[in-house]
């Protein structure tokens, strides 16, 4: 007599197994650059190129990325970098929360013989290859004074950041019921107070979740930096590269650590709003 299964419990069978084996084994495979990304930076220059784990760790890497000397090695300096990345990112998120939120609310209420156009044509931006545009901007930006500085990199990472918000608030502000707007109007406010006091406190998620995801995908934006700037305002996507061929050397060890760095930005910046991201990725965000 076969015991009746409880709620939640698998029957065990080779081809469970068998599947479960190749979840693990896919697994790893995809966290094994990680894992050795990680043992690199913890390596010396002399045992970068030694057995995966006969080496002595070291921190040494990450004060020479931070340091005077790393800046000698790629003559760039990677502090310097990362405050660049930091204010071209908030910047371009900041501008496109001010601009894509009434952008998105307008896209969200009202439809009007073709909005889906100027939807889809917002999109284009984002899924349009960067390289089709860079030979214009370039040009652009050389005659309009913009190279290698700070404004024309927030300018330009709109192109990244801007189609990501709009489209992601313009479905939570179509799953959010219109009659709480209305009902606000009843009430004596204004469209757009009724807008800023009643519809945005309450797609406070949605924004979270919208401003991150565009602050990591501004962050690891590589090809607008790489021809736009120069060395005066050189982000950290770019400063990560010079240690591959400063001075005719590859510093790997001095790559993986300062990659680690660069990743740490993102990271916390997750962690501090995950309460709202959570929300913000599980209500309304798949709906197009």
């Amino acid at each position: 007599m076969t015991r009746e299964r409880q709620p939640g419990q698998r029957r065990f069978s080779p081809a469970a197994i068998g599947a479960d084996v190749l979840l693990l084994a896919w697994f790893l495979f995809s966290l094994f650059p990680l894992v050795w990304l990680v043992l690199l930076s913890l390596k010396s220059e002399s045992e970068q190129i030694s057995t995966f784990f006969e080496f002595t760790p070291t921190l040494s890497n990450f004060g020479t990325v931070l340091s005077a000397e790393g800046a000698r090695l790629t003559s760039v300096n990677f502090t310097d970098a990362l405050l660049t990345s930091v204010l071209n990112c908030v910047g371009a998120v900041l501008v496109s929360l001010v601009i894509g939120v009434p952008a998105a609310y307008a896209a969200g209420r009202w439809q009007y013989k073709g909005s889906n156009d100027v939807m889809f044509t917002i999109l284009s931006f984002r899924f349009a290859p960067e390289l089709m545009v860079i030979v214009p901007l370039f040009v652009i930006y050389n005659q309009l004074g913009l190279f290698d500085t700070n404004i024309g990199m927030i300018w330009v990472l709109q192109l990244v950041t801007m189609p990501l918000i709009v489209w992601i608030l313009r479905s939570y502000f179509q799953d959010l019921p219109p009659e709480l707007e209305q009902a606000a109007l009843l009430d004596g406010y204004t469209r757009k107070r009724a807008f800023l006091m009643v519809a945005l406190p309450l797609v406070r998620p949605g924004i979270a979740a919208s401003a991150l995801l565009a602050f990591i995908f501004a962050w690891n934006n590589y090809v607008f930096p790489l021809i736009l700037t120069g060395s005066s305002h050189t982000p950290v996507t770019v400063a990560v590269t010079r240690f591959l061929g400063g001075g005719g050397q590859a510093f790997y060890s001095l790559t993986a650590a300062a990659a680690i760095i660069a990743a740490l930005p993102p990271l916390l910046v997750a962690l501090s709003i995950q309460r709202y991201l959570v929300r913000g990725l599980s209500f309304g965000a798949v709906k197009a």
